[in-house]
């Protein structure tokens, strides 16, 4: 089984949820957690056993995330578009997706999750720059991958009528 799918299946994500992770504040808030994530383990260095409550805290939140927000209304934000691409990226077993967004996911994904090395060698080691350096490259690869995902939506509406709501 692909890591997408089991990570999608431990979201335990329905319709509804699709639709509420597609809210601009779902995936903005989400994003933010990247380096939230790492602050809340670097301060073991101030907090020692402490730091595990955030930690635990930003877990529990990557979960409900999914379910706080109202659901997105229109396709027109980014965001939306963005959640919706990465929907049809899941399903893409079962959805035509073009080559060249293959490709282009793939890569930006692998370049994405390399930046998790110095992100785990900063935590590790309580090195500053390596810990700024991965969560910096996360979460901008994260960005890239969801303004490739937008994409992918578009293009998918554009081509088809059946895109729509994708629900």
């Amino acid at each position: 089984m692909r890591l997408d799918h089991v990570i999608n299946r431990a979201m335990g994500m329905d319709s509804d949820e699709w639709q509420r992770h597609a809210n601009p504040w779902s995936v903005w808030t989400r994003l933010a957690t990247i380096p939230a994530f790492a602050l809340a383990v670097y301060a073991r260095m101030w907090l020692g056993w402490w730091s595990l409550l955030p930690v635990i805290v930003i877990i529990v939140f990557l979960w409900l995330n999914t379910r706080i927000f109202a659901p997105a209304q229109t396709d027109e934000r980014w965001e939306t578009r963005a959640i919706l691409g990465e929907r049809i990226w899941l399903d893409r077993d079962v959805t035509a997706i073009r080559d060249d967004h293959l490709r282009a996911v793939r890569w930006i994904a692998t370049g994405s999750s390399l930046c998790s090395v110095p992100l785990i060698i900063g935590l590790v080691w309580l090195d500053p720059w390596a810990t700024a350096f991965g969560a910096a490259g996360m979460f901008f690869g994260q960005a890239w991958l969801l303004d490739r995902f937008a994409w992918l939506y578009e293009t998918k509406r554009s081509c088809s009528s059946d895109v729509g709501r994708h629900g």
